[in-house]
């Protein structure tokens, strides 16, 4: 994957969030995820596992960060939280290379459009999964939610979209693409002017009451159809 960029051209920039997002929850990432969220909770604030499920869950839905709530409300250092939580998933038996991911993002022109990462996880945790799935090289950059930073600053804070934009080298006139599972995230991003917002809504997760942007899919392979100004030639039709 290469370095974060400090210059600006003129392509495209597309936005990919990781998890849940370039892989399916059927890989079981998130549940794994979510038992170490409130196996945290209940060890280090001393609290009933409903209630850290409950907590948790509320966190995310206010913050789109568990781990922001803890920070703010219990003092708790948030790479301790990914010591013990991100970095703890068994994501070796979990993920391996996907080959059809690979091709579908190889459908993409880089002349035309640059493939950047844009994840809520620290670093490490960024890195790990990509790496295992097998498509690193895929990707110009990572913006990341850096845990060491106090406050910490994910998605959907505007800041946080400010430093993607920042960091990808856009500018005034550069056109933006992003795709996300979260509904949060898509519905600010898509406040924000970021018009080609796609939200990934699995066959198995329910339907949103309301679409959070213009664009819904089920499935990452939409987006070939979707934007085909941005595609190799004859790469809507692989």
């Amino acid at each position: 994957m290469g370095s974060i960029a400090q210059t600006t051209d003129d392509r495209a920039v597309f936005f990919f969030d990781i998890d849940n997002c370039l892989y399916a929850k059927s890989k079981k990432v998130h549940d794994h995820m979510a038992r170490l969220i409130n196996k945290y909770f209940v060890t280090h604030l001393e609290m009933p596992a409903e209630e850290a499920t409950r907590l948790h869950h509320q966190y995310y839905k206010d913050y789109g960060l568990a781990i922001e709530g803890l920070a703010r409300f219990y003092q708790i250092d948030p790479l301790d939280f990914n010591r013990e939580v991100d970095d703890a998933l068994p994501l070796d038996e979990l993920l391996s290379p996907d080959p059809d991911l690979h091709q579908l993002l190889q459908s993409f022109d880089k002349t035309k459009v640059k493939m950047w990462l844009f994840t809520n996880a620290h670093i490490t945790h960024g890195k790990r999964v990509v790496k295992l799935l097998g498509i690193e090289d895929l990707f110009e950059g990572l913006t990341y939610c850096n845990y060491a930073d106090r406050p910490l600053v994910p998605k959907p804070v505007p800041a946080m979209f400010d430093k993607a934009e920042r960091e990808a080298g856009c500018t005034a006139s550069t056109k933006i693409y992003f795709v996300d599972d979260s509904w949060l995230n898509c519905r600010s991003s898509f406040e924000r002017g970021w018009t080609n917002t796609v939200h990934l809504v699995e066959p198995q997760v329910p339907e949103p009451e309301e679409k959070a942007c213009k664009y819904q899919i089920s499935h990452l392979k939409e987006l070939l159809e979707l934007f085909p100004e941005l595609l190799k030639s004859g790469g809507a039709h692989r």
